[in-house]
């Protein structure tokens, strides 16, 4: 997820704070911020890290003592935020790094899926270490995102390979171990990633390629998903039907004027821990089954 998305609540409630002047915080802020979260969930779903932000904000609402004069409870409730920042999301990515760079050795083939920006920082941790690995970065469209990756490692010198998913049994041959990050991991191990992700970790599994995950903890979540279904963002259908330097493929152009046709554009995929073999967050690397410890005794905060 986008480091900015996560960070919306936070300068929501920031702007929020130089706004009430004379009114009870703990009561008057919270209806606000509904409302500014009912607009953040009108314009995109909200994922299991912004959800997890805004309950961290909203219990520190909750927390402030009406008696405190109203200068220091801003100053106290945004230095909380800034506390949550750099401890959940800053400073837990510079550890998950360094934790899953000791995962790296030399002349690995690393596969990675899509573009995430905790692996594109591992594998630049890894070439500034003097490791010697070559990378093979996997995409699919409609995105692509991959091939901003690719760009990324290309220009600090990390030879790479660019392949789409419908290679992947062709590629894993050559695979030492398998990078992917994610947007969620869910309590029975479920990961939510990048819809492609749960293929190419069932690929890996099929040919005995470790599948590492790497995640930050704010990112996990007690809940429970067992498929791609019943909870997932809709990406916009028409990027389906556009294929990139093509403007000759057309077959699907008028798809809104055929009837019974439907176009779906899933953003997430859910990934059984079947195929996981380790999750690398900033407390160490543990298998998935032990997702709902981290739940349980690192959550800092209670949540609401």
């Amino acid at each position: 997820m986008n480091l900015n998305i996560a960070l919306a609540p936070g300068c929501l409630f920031s702007f929020f704070m130089h706004v009430f002047v004379g009114k009870v915080l703990s009561r008057d802020l919270t209806q606000q911020l509904n409302n500014a979260i009912q607009f953040l969930v009108h314009c995109r779903p909200l994922s299991v890290s912004m959800g997890n932000a805004i309950k961290y904000v909203k219990l520190q609402v909750s927390k402030i003592d009406p008696a405190v004069h109203e200068v220091d409870a801003k100053e106290e409730l945004v230095a909380k935020i800034n506390t949550y920042i750099q401890e959940k999301i800053v400073f837990a990515d510079n550890v998950l790094v360094t934790n899953a760079v000791a995962k790296v050795y030399d002349d690995d083939v690393i596969l990675t899926y899509s573009f995430s920006s905790v692996i594109f920082n591992i594998l630049l941790r890894a070439k500034k270490e003097g490791k010697k690995f070559r990378v093979v970065v996997m995409d699919s469209r409609p995105q692509l995102e991959g091939r901003a990756l690719l760009r990324r490692l290309l220009s600090h010198g990390i030879a790479c390979t660019y392949v789409l998913l419908n290679a992947a049994s062709y590629i894993m041959s050559e695979v030492t171990k398998v990078f992917l990050g994610a947007s969620a991991v869910l309590s029975n191990g479920t990961v939510m990633s990048r819809a492609g992700s749960a293929a190419v970790a069932m690929m890996a599994t099929a040919t005995s390629k470790p599948v590492i995950i790497c995640c930050e903890t704010y990112k996990f979540h007690e809940k429970v998903q067992l498929d791609s279904i019943t909870a997932n963002e809709l990406g916009d259908p028409s990027m389906l039907t556009q294929v990139a330097r093509r403007p000759d493929v057309t077959a699907l152009q008028d798809w809104e004027q055929q009837p019974g046709l439907g176009l779906l554009n899933l953003v997430y995929d859910a990934m059984p821990q079947d195929y996981i073999t380790l999750v690398v967050t900033e407390f160490g690397a543990i298998p998935p089954t032990s997702v709902p410890v981290i739940l349980r005794e690192y959550r800092q905060e209670p949540t609401i």
